[in-house]
């Protein structure tokens, strides 16, 4: 894959101390709270780095529906008190995979092992939920979870096309 020539300097003043971001040609690593005020950072961070690698448009959606997935529901569902928790991003490239990895200190939840949404019953009588960690799974030729400690760590990894 032809990789577009694109300035990857980071801009350190841009970002606060723990929200510092390191990029180079094939990963970027970064910080962000739980606050999904934040989701537009995630955006440009991985905007910046499909950029970087030249990503198709599909890769990068499938990139930022994941994330924003999986983003989103550690922020409302991972959490047991109001306080500020910090979910660790790393976005990496490695012989035609994509490969998202997330960290966070919320309650230990195994995404390969949430039930998949009853897609058989009628649109009204469906429980809310479970439908884009079912897209997660439909998409990702990967996914590893561990509990390491008080940490989540997933791992999924997506081919690029």
């Amino acid at each position: 894959m032809e990789k577009a020539n694109i300035d990857t300097t980071l801009k350190i003043n841009e970002y606060p101390e723990k929200k510092l971001v390191t990029m180079n040609e094939d990963k970027i690593s970064f910080k962000l709270k739980n606050s999904l005020s934040e989701l537009d950072t995630l955006y440009k961070n991985l905007e910046q780095f499909g950029k970087s690698l030249g990503l198709s448009i599909k890769c990068e959606l499938h990139c930022k529906l994941a994330l924003e997935e999986l983003f989103s529901n550690i922020i409302s569902y991972g959490y047991v008190n109001n306080a500020e928790h910090w979910i660790k991003f790393t976005i990496s490239h490695e012989n035609e995979t994509i490969i998202l990895h997330i960290e966070d200190d919320g309650i230990p939840f195994n995404l390969s092992e949430a039930a998949s949404p009853d897609l058989e019953c009628a649109l009204e009588e469906r429980k809310i939920g479970g439908l884009g960690v079912h897209l997660i799974k439909n998409f990702a030729n990967d996914i590893v979870y561990q509990r390491c400690g008080n940490k989540n760590v997933v791992t999924l990894k997506l081919n690029l096309e």
